[in-house]
Parts: C-alpha cells; sequence; structure tokens
C-alpha cells in the first residue's frame, strides 16, 4: 500500500524550523490497537545469547569503543546507534542476521555506552571513520551499514566518505535533512526539546530508572516520544537500553548531527539504500524519509504503520524480514528507484 505524497509529511508554519516533525506521542490506550507485531520479539531470541562473550574493547586509531560481534558469516553488518543510544538498540535484530548467515557487528559511539568519550571534537565525520577503521580492524571488507537516526546520518557519512567500505545502506529514521534545519533556525530551542525527549524523563540512575519501569505510566511518559508504544515493549529490553543515561558525548553529538546537512550530497551516495521509516515517529519528520529515497539514486523506501523513531525494536519481525531481504537483494525489497515498497499491517 504506498502512500499519497500529498499526504502532511512536516509540520506546517513557522513551527517547522523549530519541531518539523507533524506526529504526536500517542496515548497509553492507543497501545491497545497496536496490533499482534508491535513488541513482539525477534527469533532467535536476544536473551539466550551469551552477550558477555561476543562483547569486547577494541582500541582504534580514533578512539576506544566497546563492540558486540555475533556470527561468523562472509559479509558484515555494522550496526550504528542513534544519539542517546547504544549497541543494545539492536538486541532483536543481532540475533537473526547472525543466524541468516552474516556477521553481526554493533559499537557504542565513542562517548556513549561503554566507549570513552574520546579526547578532540566529535563529529559525524569523525564518527564515520570510526565505522570504517573497526570494519578494518575486525577484518571485514565491504559491509552493509545500518543506522538508526545519528547512525543513519553516520552510515549515509560512511558511503559517501568511504565508499570502499559501505556496499549497501539501511538508514532507519534517519537524522541529517531537516534535523539540519533547526540548526539554522530555532537551533537552540529546539536543542532543548531533544534533550526533553530523549530520556529527558528518564531518571540518571539506572537502579531507580528499573523501579520506576514497573509503573506503566512512567515508561510511557519516559519514552513515548521515541517509541510509539513503548508500554507494549518488554521491560527487560527497555532496561538493556540504559547503558548510555547520562552519556557523556549526548551534548557534543547532539551538536554534531544538527551541524551536518546531507540534503546537497546524497546525489552522490552510490550504493543501494534501504530507507526504513516510522509513520508516526515524533522526531524525524516523514518527509525526511522520502526525501532519502528521492535523492539517494538506487534508494527503496519502506514505510511502517503505526511506529515511532525506533522501528527495529517497536517491529522487529518486520525489520529484520526487509533487512536481510535487502541485503540479500531478493524479494520486493531489491533495490531499485524510490518507491515506497511496503506498510506494515496493525492487525
Amino acid at each position: 500500500m504506498a502512500r499519497d505524497r500529498t499526504e502532511r509529511h512536516y509540520r506546517r508554519g513557522p513551527a517547522r524550523a523549530v519541531w518539523p516533525a507533524p506526529a504526536l506521542p500517542a496515548t497509553r490506550r492507543a497501545a491497545r490497537r497496536a496490533g499482534g507485531d508491535y513488541g513482539r520479539p525477534a527469533e532467535p531470541g536476544w536473551r539466550a545469547v551469551d552477550w558477555p562473550a561476543h562483547t569486547r574493547r577494541i582500541a582504534l586509531p580514533e578512539a576506544e569503543v566497546g563492540v558486540v560481534d555475533l556470527g561468523g558469516g562472509d559479509h558484515g553488518v555494522v550496526f550504528v546507534h542513534g544519539l542517546g543510544g547504544c549497541w543494545q538498540n539492536w538486541l532483536e535484530n543481532l540475533p537473526a542476521t547472525a543466524a541468516a548467515g552474516h556477521r553481526a557487528i554493533a559499537l557504542d559511539l565513542p562517548g556513549f555506552g561503554s566507549s570513552p568519550l574520546p579526547d578532540g571534537e566529535i563529529s559525524i565525520e569523525r564518527y564515520a571513520r570510526v565505522v570504517d577503521q573497526l570494519a578494518e580492524e575486525l577484518g571485514l571488507g565491504a559491509v552493509t551499514v545500518v543506522g538508526n537516526s545519528m547512525g543513519g546520518c553516520i552510515a549515509a557519512e560512511v558511503a559517501l566518505r568511504h565508499p570502499q567500505r559501505a556496499e549497501r545502506v539501511v538508514l532507519v529514521d534517519a537524522a541529517g535533512i531537516s534535523s539540519h534545519l533547526g540548526e539554522q533556525r530555532g537551533g537552540g530551542v529546539r536543542k532543548l526539546l531533544v534533550r526533553g525527549a530523549i530520556g529527558g524523563l528518564t531518571p540518571r540512575d539506572p537502579q531507580l530508572a528499573m523501579k520506576l519501569m514497573r509503573r506503566p505510566g512512567m515508561v510511557h511518559a519516559a519514552m513515548s516520544a521515541v517509541a510509539r508504544h513503548p508500554t507494549r515493549l518488554s521491560k527487560e529490553l527497555i532496561a538493556e537500553q540504559l547503558p548510555s543515561l547520562g552519556a557523556p558525548g549526548f551534548r557534543a553529538a547532539m551538536d554534531a548531527v544538527f551541524a551536518v546537512g546531507l540534503t546537497d550530497r546524497l546525489g552522490e551516495l552510490r550504493q543501494p539504500a534501504l530507507v526504513v521509516q516510522g509513520d508516526c515517529d515524533v522526531l524525524v519528520p516523514l518527509g525526511d524519509a522520502h526525501e532519502f529515497a528521492e535523492r539517494i539514486p538506487d534508494a527503496t523506501l519502506l514505510i511502517l504503520e503505526d511506529t515511532g523513531h525506533v522501528p527495529m525494536l517497536e517491529r522487529p519481525d518486520a525489520f529484520n524480514r526487509a533487512l536481510l531481504d535487502f541485503i540479500a537483494g531478493r524479494g520486493d525489497l531489491g533495490p531499485g528507484g524510490p518507491e515506497v515498497v511496503g506498510v506494515a499491517a496493525t492487525g
């Protein structure tokens, strides 16, 4: 089911420069209508993995990073988290990717999760070098780079600046288009809003956060700007997203995201790209996904209905199926011109 291209994809009026996404957080009651696949754990499940056995710290020329490395396939898939995130953002996707015969790798970007804040300036270009250096250190050739939010901006930067490294890219609710608009106009106000929306109501103390997660109202208030229906996600999965609470790299990385504008360079991106977007993302407007798909020469657009900013956690089955089909070049998700190729059923 293709989306009507005249549909409202951006907020109207002067407010667009401050907060361009027209979507609003859903109510707690709306979670009852989210469909059976929303929040349903993917198979194979992440809880069965001995994660410490696959996790290590690696010193790269740019920085020291925490890395999880799962599977033994010849083709590497590198997952890059977003602002305020950590490698655990990909818990529902790493096992399925490894089970499909790929080497699944996720990192904590410098300044987030287990990776210390590096010396010097943080920038999207520098983060792209970190991804390139990590792949080199792990003995990988060309990889698929998958990025969410800020990580999507980084994935695009890897493809543009290190084209030999990125065989294909997956941009998941990616920053880099309207986020740059906020730097040019209304940037100060928008940064305050972003800080509040991404974990702003979540306590910095993980133990306290775990206690408060027993209250559905608190879970909804803390995460409703990120996930469409946070009370439908398991408390264990939410708890695993906490390592970057109060991350020392947050402010600098946020400034770096706002400083980068990808729009005029996307025509130079030659790799096949899969653009995935939740149609109810409060942080990144749906129009940005259409912009990515239209400007990248070889792009495919997949919109997931009734889904927020983290579709890989909200609808992991649909996301994993699309990702693996795209990597394999099979089905309706083979690379082609910009086109909406599917909308997830809501049940």
